[in-house]
């Protein structure tokens, strides 16, 4: 730590003063090469010693850009909290006026995503306070557009979850004819749902969804909200419970 302490007042001159702004001019305005090499090499001898040094300054800018990161996304979630939480149109599951309301932006066809359908399950059966909205985000191509199409025409027959079902667990691809065989199977009614998977709002459901998502900064699927919180990824189950417990806490 010596040299580093040798180090901390030259390199301080290279701060600006207070005094700049009010047109003062030092008079030392910059360093001679001969004095910058001296510099550099403290530097270096310095983190040579103590690599601690650097592992400290990283840390510490990732941590500052994590609370920017938090806040950021804190203040995107209070600006647009009716829209995530209350758009009419959203499929609801567990208790439709739960105390704490779960918000999960999902691809049908994200492994996953796939992987959260039983741990949400788990979830509701255990917390009947839980009131859980689904985004549907098709981010992998057309097949998951067509999906998220089909189970949004479902909904119109009460069948989203039905056909959510199905096609979560389904290890074929998405196509026109399965989807044609599932819905008959489920007893819905495909030809209708062919209909309302033309209607320019499904379309538009899906588009305000994927704003949603751009304007919280999500980068992929499942990402989920609670409270002013957004949990980016698959969780287990311990993840949720804790935190619901803070929401309900605040």
């Amino acid at each position: 730590m010596k040299i580093l302490a040798r180090a901390l007042p030259l390199a301080l001159l290279l701060l600006p003063l207070p005094g700049f702004a009010q047109g003062y001019t030092p008079a030392v305005t910059q360093f001679t090469a001969a004095q910058r090499d001296e510099i550099v090499a403290i530097v270096r001898a310095a983190l040579k010693s103590d690599p601690s040094i650097l592992r400290d300054a990283v840390t510490s800018l990732q941590a500052d850009e994590g609370l920017r990161h938090e806040a950021a996304s804190r203040a995107a979630i209070a600006a647009t909290r009716e829209k995530l939480a209350h758009a009419s149109e959203d499929p609801v599951a567990g208790n439709p006026a739960g105390d704490v309301t779960l918000i999960e932006f999902y691809d049908v066809r994200c492994p996953y995503c796939r992987r959260m359908l039983p741990v949400m399950d788990q979830l509701l059966r255990e917390d009947h306070g839980v009131r859980l909205v689904l985004k549907d985000l098709p981010v992998l191509g057309p097949p998951s557009v067509l999906g998220a199409k089909a189970m949004l025409a479902a909904q119109r027959q009460g069948g989203y979850f039905k056909l959510q079902d199905v096609l979560m667990r389904a290890t074929g691809p998405i196509t026109e004819d399965t989807l044609a065989t599932q819905a008959q199977m489920l007893g819905l009614d495909w030809p209708r749902m062919q209909r309302d998977m033309a209607d320019p709002a499904i379309q538009q459901h899906i588009d305000a969804d994927l704003a949603l998502a751009h304007t919280l900064n999500i980068q992929g699927t499942p990402a989920l909200v609670i409270g002013d919180h957004l949990i980016p990824g698959a969780v287990e189950i311990a993840e949720l419970r804790q935190a619901i417990a803070e929401t309900r806490a605040q």
